[in-house]
């Protein structure tokens, strides 16, 4: 029999149960979403090299792997090294294939430059690899390489030039020496300050000038352009920071010169480390090579004109 206790029962026990989904659904609309909004913002900043609203930057050197947008991915086709020339952690050198021990001079007190033909893994386990007794921690390959195994453009090694015919028409890139706060340039020749001129690595295609991209494919060829896809570049950001880069194209595909724009200014705008300003290639296709806290990553047949060295000093 339907009394009004029963009713008033069935009322009581309804209004409790939709009281209860009522709060949960309330709860649980609003708890997942902050925890998601942490785990965005986390994904967002976590590999930040520089805060992006105080413009700070707090690091000397860090190595990561990127697409082609320049979006860090761990297994990504871009090896892509970071740094501060600036930092007092770190210190520079150029090396290259030669016969003998580096800086040594003949009877008449003259620089020695004789070249044999070295891969890039010789050059860079040598005793003129060495900086103050110290390995380098990093390593990317530079200067294209003549008949006769000499580098062709403007080399120098602490002051030391082993350039080639090419010193004064091609694009080098450089970090400069002495007392003055370091800097790193990219340009045609030598540079007008002598302190500039103390570390130098030849190469050529410079497709980033005063800010401004150009796409090279046509200055190239077409062989370099659409087939010579491994590439190895050299970027100077608006704050002075250095992106080095050497591109194998097992994993993401060719890195085409239309495509070198996207990939620096993804990698520069994810770690807010500025715009880029100037940006070269190294020798390419069979001679990109690039080296890393004790691993090859990449490494290729040819035999190699130059090598920009870094290491650290403490």
């Amino acid at each position: 029999m339907f009394t009004k206790a029963k009713f008033l029962s069935i009322l009581l026990v309804t209004f409790i149960i939709v009281s209860a989904i009522h709060i949960y659904s309330k709860n649980a609309s609003k708890i997942p979403q902050v925890q998601v909004q942490k785990i965005i913002n986390g994904e967002n900043t976590a590999n930040n090299l520089c805060d992006c609203k105080s413009q700070e930057c707090q690091f000397s050197i860090e190595f990561i792997r990127t697409d082609h947008q320049g979006n860090t991915k761990a297994k990504g086709a871009n090896y892509v090294l970071i740094f501060d020339p600036k930092s007092p952690k770190l210190d520079f050198k150029v090396s290259l294939a030669l016969a003998h021990e580096i800086y040594a001079k003949d009877a008449k007190g003259r620089f020695r430059k004789e070249y044999v033909p070295k891969q890039f893994h010789e050059i860079i386990a040598d005793e003129n690899a060495k900086l103050n007794g110290k390995k380098p921690i990093a390593a990317i390959n530079g200067d294209y390489i003549d008949p006769e195994n000499k580098p062709q453009g403007l080399n120098i090694s602490r002051g030391v030039e082993y350039s080639g015919l090419f010193k004064d028409k091609r694009s080098s890139f450089g970090i400069s020496g002495g007392t003055e706060e370091r800097k790193a340039t990219i340009q045609i020749g030598k540079r007008n300050k002598q302190n500039l001129n103390y570390n130098l690595v030849g190469g050529n295609g410079r497709f980033y000038k005063d800010g401004i991209f150009k796409d090279i494919c046509n200055d190239l060829g077409e062989y370099a352009c659409q087939h010579e896809t491994s590439r190895s570049m050299a970027a100077i950001t608006s704050k002075g920071y250095v992106i080095l880069l050497v591109n194998n194209v097992e994993t993401d595909g060719p890195l085409y010169p239309d495509k070198f724009d996207d990939v620096l200014k993804g990698i520069s705008n994810n770690h807010c480390l500025g715009n880029i300003q100037e940006a070269m290639l190294f020798d390419g296709g069979f001679s990109t090579a690039f080296y890393y806290n004790d691993k090859i990553y990449v490494e290729n047949s040819n035999p190699i004109g130059s090598v920009f060295l870094i290491y650290k000093t403490e």
